[in-house]
């Protein structure tokens, strides 16, 4: 069974970079047949999808943080990591990472989510 489990600190200063890894066990992240994903969901709103990594490596991401968001794998870790930079207050969320098959609707696991405050 996978399980993801994410990691990084809790509280960001504005205008500095986010930065979160998921842990991945029970799965390569390099299996074909899924995706690697980051969400978060802002305090009294819903889930928002921030990217992608799939198994070659390439990576898509949600226009509105485009220009913001990286994502990123270490392989021999079974890693993937999430970096938002210039991050301001409204980017204070629980942010999950989570795997979807390929093709699929639904993400079929989740990690836990981890708080981050954006605050000076």
């Amino acid at each position: 069974q996978v399980q993801l489990q994410e990691s990084g600190p809790g509280l960001v200063k504005p205008s500095q970079t986010l930065s979160l890894t998921c842990t991945v066990s029970g799965e390569s992240i390099t299996t074909s047949y899924y995706s690697w994903n980051w969400i978060r969901q802002p305090p009294g709103k819903g889930l928002e999808w921030m990217g992608v990594i799939a198994v070659d490596g390439s990576t898509y991401y949600s226009p509105s943080l485009k220009s913001r968001t990286v994502i990123s794998r270490d392989t021999p870790k079974n890693q993937f990591s999430l970096q938002l930079s210039s991050v301001t207050p409204e980017d204070t969320a629980v942010y999950y990472c989570a795997q979807k098959a390929v093709g699929g609707t639904d993400f079929a696991s989740w990690g836990q989510g981890t708080q981050v405050t954006v605050s000076s």
